[in-house]
């Protein structure tokens, strides 16, 4: 307890003395519980001064927690000569009833069908060399009733038009009285405006201490819009397509006017693109993955990619497998993109624990002050789940070793 409540004491200029002894109580109570948390949960596994009472006036308390968090990682995990990338992710939980604030039906990707549930979106700045996932800011989905129209509306246009084409014959080329219009002029989707507006804070937020240049998502987000949304808040989007994506290789004619070249057939890639080429034994037969890098063009998309296409070949079976990575930055080298990449699974160790860490009981609305935030266990959870690390890695704490502190 020593040790957390030296790790607290750093955010006394962002927050009272009352709220911060509060939190010391619900803090350990909170790193021993296991599964979802609840008020009632905490007060029974609290001591002294962590009374059902004191909960509940902790959490009536209105707290500003992505400040918070921020604070606590320039205090306790930041490294100067570290490199940190940001990656984002959407963690959806399951849960019952009808008065829960921001209760809709979001995908889940676990059951593979939209469930009824919470759906949260976080951003976290991972650590390249330490290869840590550092949460800085977690905020609930919430989607109005325009969105949902709209969303409806969208489908519904989308099956009748795909009716009334079934038996007309289709003739190509572009419909009459359609115009050539800039890729790079794109209405974002509500989504791509609610993590547009979160980026934005966190990078304003992060603005003369850490230096970012790169966001990786996943391939939910490897479209054009998506790409255009980041490359507006001056990042570099490292992303995946789709195993199928017609990309083309950039023209090299003599026409004017050209811009795509050939297109990728993934049966046969250029053997000019292949870099790497590594065997591996497993229990179906010997496995051979191919490196193919290079620089590629999408009709849909506005900017051409660096590309990293990792072939798969069973070369029992000769069942074969594409995982196209891709991002903006052209210079980036296939090792480091494939590296970011694989730092994004950093943050599956992390995210996966907020919606369990969040409020059981059904809020009224917005208006109910007990109940505003949804999802105030689950950014208290990320900040205890840090300061637990940060106790285990026996790290600086103002200077002073831990242990002495403690």
């Amino acid at each position: 307890m020593l040790k957390i409540l030296a790790l607290l004491q750093g955010l006394e200029l962002d927050w009272d003395r009352t709220s911060i002894r509060r939190l010391s109580r619900i803090a350990q109570a909170m790193l021993a519980m296991s599964g979802r948390v609840t008020m009632l949960g905490i007060s029974r596994w609290t001591e002294a001064g962590g009374s059902y009472r004191s909960v509940q006036r902790f959490f009536n308390t209105v707290i500003p927690w992505a400040n918070l968090l921020w604070v606590f990682f320039c205090q306790q995990c930041y490294r100067r000569e570290e490199t940190y990338i940001l990656a984002g992710d959407e963690v959806v939980v399951t849960k019952a009833g009808k008065q829960t604030y921001g209760l809709d039906r979001f995908f889940s990707s676990l059951y593979d069908k939209p469930v009824p549930g919470l759906a949260f979106f976080a951003l976290s700045l991972v650590a390249v060399g330490e290869r840590h996932a550092y949460p800085v800011s977690v905020e609930q989905v919430i989607r109005t009733e325009e969105e949902k129209a709209a969303t409806r509306a969208a489908k519904a246009a989308k099956a009748a038009k795909k009716g009334a084409n079934a038996g007309a014959k289709n003739r190509g080329g572009r419909p009459k009285g359609r115009t050539t219009q800039p890729k790079d002029h794109v209405t974002l989707t509500p989504e791509l405006q609610r993590i547009g507006a979160s980026l934005a804070t966190l990078l304003a937020r992060m603005a003369g201490w850490v230096n970012v240049q790169y966001l990786v998502l996943d391939g939910h987000f490897g479209n054009n819009n998506a790409l255009c949304m980041v490359r507006q808040h001056h990042l570099h989007l490292i992303s995946k397509l789709r195993c199928d994506s017609a990309l083309r290789q950039p023209y090299t004619g003599s026409h004017p006017r050209g811009k795509y070249g050939d297109k990728l057939d993934y049966q046969t890639l250029p053997a000019d693109w292949l870099i790497q080429q590594t065997m591996t034994r497993q229990r179906d037969g010997t496995i051979q993955t191919n490196w193919y890098h290079g620089t590629a063009v999408h009709e849909q998309l506005a900017l051409p990619l660096n590309v990293v296409i990792l072939e798969k070949i069973n070369l029992r079976t000769q069942a074969r497998a594409h995982v196209i990575l891709f991002s903006s930055d052209v210079t980036l080298t296939a090792a480091v993109l494939v590296d970011y990449y694989r730092l994004r699974f950093q943050i599956e160790m992390r995210h996966p624990q907020y919606p369990h860490s969040r409020l059981q009981a059904d809020a009224e609305g917005p208006e109910s002050k007990g109940c505003t935030l949804p999802w105030v266990f689950s950014s208290q959870k990320v900040a205890f789940i840090e300061v637990k690390q940060v106790i285990q890695e026996d790290k600086q704490c103002w200077g002073f070793p831990l242990a002495s502190v403690a």
